[in-house]
Order: structure tokens, then C-alpha cells, then sequence
């Protein structure tokens, strides 16, 4: 096995993100983040299901199938892809099959389809569709280039006109916490900083998180889905060399100044709480954040998860108490903020996803 030192001077050695150009990933880029531009005639079926598969979802594990009817499309948990180590109860799950629900709504609006959705029993979600005049507004737009932007932003300020638009987005079901004032900050980044070294220190989480980081392009590209190295700013290398560098570059110390380096640097946090600890109360928190977010992109903001503080069951307790809500749970936490953009990560094709 490689020593320490010599695993270390290799990293010089690695590229930094994909090498740009006419190759097999970037032509899956492209071919995957943009939405179709149809004809008339029939409900766009599998065009509706591809905007859906873009939405955003824990760990890109894309824990969704979906079954075509005639006039609706279902939305139902795909459970063999459940992260029981840092989501044992399956709340990233349902959160990300309400952000595949909402993507498919605001998708069926831009193209012509009012949606109506019922939860199904087992937490799947039952989406009736019926022809309205088509709306192509700014957040139908948004579906291809939203993404989690994991770098640091450039300390832009959100003007208040963008926050009045992001709070509106959330609606009154789901709760929302802006939080901008730098002293809040620094509360809230303790708080993901202690969240995220109780899971460093767990051999079970960073079991899960290597199984599911891609960490170069030709691994990405076979497999479409995870955490590409590359979408994160991280640099890519094959398997076998990422695996050992992993615990000697993501370590407690040098993750507490990268999170506190991106707060400092956002233009604030949104922390967003659900109606109910319950599948249909994660899927409304996960429809609310999609909202929010589309609204975001279509301001020209970046947005990125630093869920830890939710993950970790001690500090949720400790955020819901700092909040003053002690009693409810906290389900996500986002930061944005204006930044660069970054290489995109892949999603399973709509055929792939689509129950025969």
C-alpha cells in the first residue's frame, strides 16, 4: 500500500475536474441538463419524468421510480437506494421524492400540464395531469441549472427584493428561517461544524459516503448518480487512490475552515422545517425547497446543502432548541450566495427510472 507521504506528493499530480471539450462525459452533460423543446400533441410523458430526474435529492442516490398512466405519472420511493447510515429514517428520502414532485410540477406547467397531486400509501406521490395554457416562466427555466454548488461564494449580498422572492416561494406549510445577520451565522456555523465531525468520527457514515462518491469522470459516467469529485471542486482520481486520500484531506480541522470559509462568504442560510415528522411532511419540505430554489437560480444565486447539523440527532436537538422550537424538527439547512459555476454532476436516464 501506498504511504501516507507518497499518496499526499501524488496529489498534484491529479485533474481538477473533467478535462473540458468534446468527451463522453461532457456530451452526457449536455444531453442530460436541458429540457426537451416538444411539439404539440399528447402529455410529454417522459419529458416531465426527465425534468423530475433532475431534481435535487440526498447524495444524487436518486431514490425514485416512477409509473406512467395515461393521464398521471407516480412518483414512488425506490428504497434499495436508501442511505441508512446517515439517513436512518428515510427523511432525505421523501425529502427528495417531494423535490421530484414539485420538478415535475413547475416542468408540466412550462409545457402545457396542470398536475395534482395525492400522497399513495408507502409514501409515494400520484400526479394527475390535465392540459392548461403553457407557462415557461422563469422557474420552468431554472429546472436545467439550478444545481448544489459546493465552493465558496463571493460575499455578494441577497438584495431584499430576491429574499421577499425566496421567502414567498417556501408558501405557509413548510416553516423557513432566513438567516443572514452575522451573528446568527456564526451560531448556525458551529452548529454544522459540530454535526459534521460527530459524522468524520463515525467509520459507518464515511463507509456509506465513499460508496457513494464518483471520483472521476469515467466512474461518473458508468455509473450516473453519486457525488461526482469534480461537482464538488474537488479534484478527480481513479478508485483505488481516492479511497486513500480520503481520510487524509477531509479531516476535522480542514472541514471546520472550508464550512466556515463558505458561510462566511454566502449571503446567508435557510433553515426549512416540515409541517410533521411523517413521509407527506418531508415530501411538502422537499416541494418548498425545490420552490425556493428554482426561485434562487432564476436570481442568479447558488444554493448547496450543509445538512450536517440535521443529521446528526444531538445537534438537531441543539438547533431546534437555538431556534426556539424545540418541540419540531429542522429539515434542511441551505446556504446561497452568488458564485462560479462548477462541472455538473449525471442523473439515470427517464427510461432507466420508468417501471415497465
Amino acid at each position: 500500500m501506498p504511504t501516507r507521504r507518497a499518496l499526499i506528493a501524488a496529489t498534484p499530480l491529479l485533474v481538477a475536474g473533467c478535462s473540458g471539450g468534446d468527451n463522453p462525459y461532457d456530451r452526457a452533460v449536455h444531453d442530460l441538463w436541458r429540457l426537451p423543446d416538444l411539439g404539440g400533441g399528447g402529455v410529454p410523458m417522459m419529458a416531465l419524468i426527465h425534468a423530475a430526474t433532475l431534481a435535487a435529492n440526498g447524495h444524487n442516490t436518486q431514490p425514485w421510480r416512477f409509473r406512467v398512466e395515461p393521464r398521471a405519472i407516480e412518483i414512488l420511493p425506490d428504497f434499495s437506494r436508501r442511505t441508512p447510515v446517515v439517513d436512518p429514517d428515510d427523511h432525505h428520502l421523501f425529502v427528495s421524492l417531494g423535490c421530484a414532485t414539485e420538478t415535475l410540477l413547475q416542468a408540466g406547467l412550462g409545457y402545457g400540464w396542470a398536475g395534482e397531486p395525492e400522497m399513495l400509501p408507502g409514501g409515494g406521490v400520484r400526479i394527475a395531469l390535465s392540459s392548461a395554457p403553457a407557462r415557461p416562466d422563469a422557474l420552468f427555466q431554472a429546472i436545467p441549472r439550478r444545481a448544489s454548488t459546493r465552493t465558496a461564494y463571493d460575499n455578494r449580498s441577497a438584495d431584499a427584493a430576491t429574499l421577499r422572492r425566496l421567502e414567498a416561494a417556501v408558501g405557509k406549510d413548510v416553516g423557513l428561517r432566513l438567516v443572514l445577520d452575522p451573528d446568527q451565522r456564526n451560531h448556525l456555523t458551529d452548529m454544522i461544524v459540530a454535526g459534521n465531525s460527530a459524522q468524520l468520527a463515525d467509520p459507518a457514515f464515511m463507509r456509506e459516503l465513499v460508496d457513494w462518491i464518483r471520483f472521476d469522470a469515467a466512474e461518473a459516467l458508468a455509473r450516473r448518480d453519486g457525488l461526482f469529485a469534480a461537482a464538488s471542486g474537488n479534484l478527480t482520481t481513479p478508485r483505488w487512490l481516492g479511497e486513500r486520500l480520503l481520510p487524509l484531506v477531509m479531516t476535522k480541522k480542514g472541514e471546520a475552515e472550508r464550512i466556515t470559509r463558505w458561510m462566511r462568504g454566502s449571503a446567508g442560510a435557510a433553515i426549512f422545517t416540515g409541517p410533521s415528522e411523517t413521509p407527506e411532511g418531508w415530501i411538502a419540505v422537499g416541494r418548498a425547497f425545490t420552490r425556493f430554489a428554482l426561485t434562487a437560480t432564476a436570481a442568479g444565486l447558488k444554493l448547496a446543502f450543509l445538512n450536517q447539523p440535521v443529521e446528526d440527532p444531538s445537534t438537531r436537538r441543539r438547533m431546534a432548541a437555538w431556534m426556539g422550537e424545540p418541540g419540531k424538527r429542522p429539515d434542511l439547512v441551505v446556504r446561497f450566495g452568488y458564485g462560479p459555476d462548477l462541472p455538473r454532476a449525471l442523473r439515470r436516464t427517464a427510461q432507466a427510472v420508468v417501471l415497465a
